[in-house]
């Protein structure tokens, strides 16, 4: 640290500055780069810089759910290659396995780049992006039915995809033979590697512009004073404990509901997460593994304390967490887990629950929290290419204090995504878009009222088609809070050529759809806050006129009747009127 104390403080600051501009510019380079809509569009990745040590600098972040895991990766990659001397320059490694250094599932591909200056490792780039195949036995490599992973398409169990520069051919070979699109997936390997080049080439510049010595001390100075920061947040926060408990709808094999459960301890400055009493892992593909646990509890920890600052493993150090060996978050291979978002992102919920009553002006009631994910399979219909369209849903999130919820937003665990636009979905796969709209169902009803989520329905223009879903939060609500009702659930249903309904459903595996065949697709709105009766008057009226609420449900659950032609108040319940609002 004398060393940093001798320095110009404006030098040192440039320099973090300069390290998050490279992790957006890295992040830039594979979006701009890549073939699959579910990158390039949804932004399903992320790309990071790490210390020499495998410690998070810098991340540019399309999910959110990515958080940490890039720096999982590379302490795999130091423990298999580095620390053996098997690291090279040009060395560039794959990774994919979720219970060593990957964290999710197969169709996030990882991979990791040592930056060599001077001779030696004084960095590392890396890059998780959702490739649309990895293979397995369902097209788009998840799925609701698998029972183990090796269902769920090719591991990369941390090995060389370059060597000294030279690229792994019988791996690329390997790669072609095992996957439905090759050339989506080896082009988006090629944006990711595109991704690494940007970073290595970015810091290379610093060291050459304010010398290696000074860009280290940098990061040591960074890191310190992240770790003091997330600290001095931690201690504003109320000392206690605080408990959170839910369920999961199932496993998608039958097993189900599933029990979840959290201890939030806030002493001092430390934060401690014990998930204990969990249910143990499922036949089902909805375990996680213990890196992808964490990553949760990154995020809703970083909204908990201080969601404007920068993220590095430095902000991390007052997080612990505990959870039981094999269960449903801490999964053990070979436990199928190509859907594990929705185990993940309940954990995180759970913590966002229990919290939420001592932080109200951060944390609202309960949403969607589904990725809410589908894979469309078939034949474009006019040139008769074979198309994989896999993405995720927007839907509501739950209302606050002092505010409604907000409409038609991506689940926690997906973050600055975007969904795959229609003209997209038409003019690529020859799906024809019937709908999408807001969904008014008039659920989540309160003094602020939960967020809407949407309809959309998806029709199919010839046969051959299929369809496979996971939309959580099926069974079991967004929650209220303050006396704010629960929110709607998560669903899709099948509407054939005829008319006919099938559904609703949370998960479905490989429905055939043929010419004029639909798949309807809806999504939670989020919960509501506070007492519904207090729900202003005017408020109410206009949610009436634009649609949000029926004039039926004004009077139901808000105690407001109104001429439904004028919209005009003419009576109030009385409930309300004793409630005085």
């Amino acid at each position: 640290m004398s060393e940093v104390k001798k320095m110009d403080q404006f030098t040192l600051d440039i320099i973090k500055d300069s390290l998050y501009a490279i992790g957006e510019e890295m992040f830039i380079s594979v979006a701009r780069s890549s073939k699959s809509p579910v990158i390039y569009e949804t932004l399903d990745f992320a790309s990071a810089m790490t210390d020499k040590y495998g410690n998070l600098l810098t991340q540019g972040n399309g999910v959110t759910g990515f958080i940490g895991l890039l720096s999982f990766m590379v302490q795999e990659t130091i423990e298999k290659f580095e620390k053996k001397g098997k690291l090279y320059p040009g060395d560039i490694i794959i990774i994919n396995d979720p219970y060593s250094g990957g964290g999710s599932h197969l169709s996030d591909v990882g991979v990791v780049m040592p930056i060599y200056y001077e001779g030696e490792i004084v960095a590392y780039s890396a890059n998780k992006a959702h490739w649309t195949e990895v293979g397995g036995k369902d097209p788009g490599s998840w799925t609701v039915d698998s029972t183990e992973i090796f269902q769920e398409g090719i591991q990369f169990p941390c090995i060389k995809l370059f060597e000294r520069g030279q690229i792994n051919e019988p791996l690329i070979d390997l790669i072609k033979a095992n996957v439905r699109f090759p050339d989506l997936s080896i082009g988006d390997m090629w944006a990711q590697i595109a991704g690494l080049k940007t970073g290595e080439k970015r810091f290379i510049e610093l060291c050459d512009k304010y010398s290696k010595d000074t860009v280290i001390s940098s990061i040591k100075r960074m890191l310190k004073t992240s770790e003091e920061i997330s600290r001095k947040e931690v201690m504003k926060l109320p000392d206690g404990v605080y408990e959170a408990t839910d369920f999961i709808d199932d496993d998608g094999l039958g097993s189900g509901p599933l029990n979840i459960q959290v201890k939030v301890t806030i002493d001092g400055d430390r934060f401690i997460c014990d998930f204990r009493g969990s249910h143990m892992q499922v036949p089902g593909p909805i375990n996680v593994a213990l890196a992808g646990l964490k990553s949760a509890v990154r995020t809703i920890f970083l909204a908990a304390t201080n969601p404007s600052q920068d993220v590095n493993d430095g902000v991390f150090t007052p997080l612990e967490i505990i959870v039981d060996d094999r269960s449903i978050f801490n999964a053990k291979r070979p436990a199928a887990v190509s859907t594990y978002w929705e185990t993940m992102i309940a954990g995180e919920d759970l913590i966002w629950k229990a919290l939420a009553p001592i932080l109200p002006e951060r944390l609202p009631a309960g949403h969607l929290l589904s990725v809410c994910a589908f894979v469309f399979t078939g034949n474009h219909p006019e040139t008769c290419e074979p198309y994989i369209a896999v993405g995720p849903s927007v839907g509501g999130w739950g209302a606050g204090q002092g505010k409604d919820g907000e409409n038609g937003q991506f689940c926690i665990g997906d973050g600055e995504t975007y969904n795959i636009p229609v003209e997209v979905m038409e003019t690529r796969y020859g799906l024809f878009v019937d709908e999408y709209r807001l969904r008014t169902d008039g659920a989540g009803v309160g003094e602020f009222r939960g967020g809407t989520g949407v309809v959309r329905t998806y029709r199919q223009q010839n046969e051959g088609g299929s369809f496979t879903g996971t939309f959580g939060r099926f069974k079991y609500l967004p929650w209220g809070m303050n006396e704010g009702g629960e929110g709607s659930r998560n669903m899709f249903e099948f509407v054939k050529a005829d008319g006919t309904v099938d559904g609703p459903y949370g998960k479905y595996a490989r429905q055939p759809l043929t010419t004029g065949d639909a798949v309807r697709m809806s999504t939670a709105t989020g919960g509501g806050y506070g007492n519904p009766l207090n729900r202003p008057v005017e408020k109410v009226v206009m949610d009436i006129k634009n649609g949000f609420i029926t004039a039926e449900q004004g009077l139901k659950d808000y105690g407001v009747k109104i001429n439904s032609n004028s919209f005009e108040v003419i009576g109030l319940s009385p409930e309300r009127e004793k409630n005085g609002k």
